[in-house]
């Protein structure tokens, strides 16, 4: 991912937000380098079609604390237009690759349950459903607002890592 993706790469962003089932964020960042500062650079990634930007798929730390530094958060979104077209997994499975090609061993994903395409996904790619973390934040902003929502817990092990 570029800065110059940037614009389309917000745009796919708040088009997940919108929904009110991809994220507890009320509005995506306004600069490139605001949303970067969250995320590790090179495991940030873009699918185009046609010279647009289709979706992407980012990695973020979990934490600082170095016995963490082979654990990331996964987010992927897709374009409205280009929704079950293979996009999303692509970019999740180019993510893996990569992360695990730098040393990652664990990979989480948080979903709100009632997005069950992104459940799946995940699941034919490795994550598990560790659990469901109930009320664990409460939306801020459309229909939703002022509710509290479950996330259910996904985690995917690298067997690159030698972890049994």
């Amino acid at each position: 991912m570029q800065a110059q993706h940037w614009p389309a790469v917000r745009a796919i962003y708040q088009a997940g937000i919108d929904t009110g089932h991809a994220t507890f964020e009320s509005r995506a960042p306004d600069s490139f380098g605001q949303w970067l500062a969250g995320h590790v650079p090179e495991l940030c990634l873009v699918a185009v079609d046609a010279g647009t930007p289709a979706g992407w798929a980012a990695l973020a730390g979990v934490s600082s604390r170095c016995v963490y530094a082979g654990v990331g958060e996964v987010s992927v979104y897709v374009a409205p237009s280009c929704q079950r077209r293979g996009a999303g997994r692509r970019l999740l499975m180019a993510l893996i690759a990569q992360s695990e090609e730098r040393g990652y061993w664990t990979l989480q994903a948080g979903i709100f349950p009632e997005n069950r395409a992104s459940t799946a996904l995940h699941q034919a790619l490795g994550f598990e459903v560790l659990g469901l973390r109930r009320r664990l934040g409460r939306m801020s902003f459309g229909p939703l607002a002022g509710q509290w929502r479950d996330v259910l817990l996904l985690e995917r092990r690298s067997q690159r890592a030698g972890i049994d």
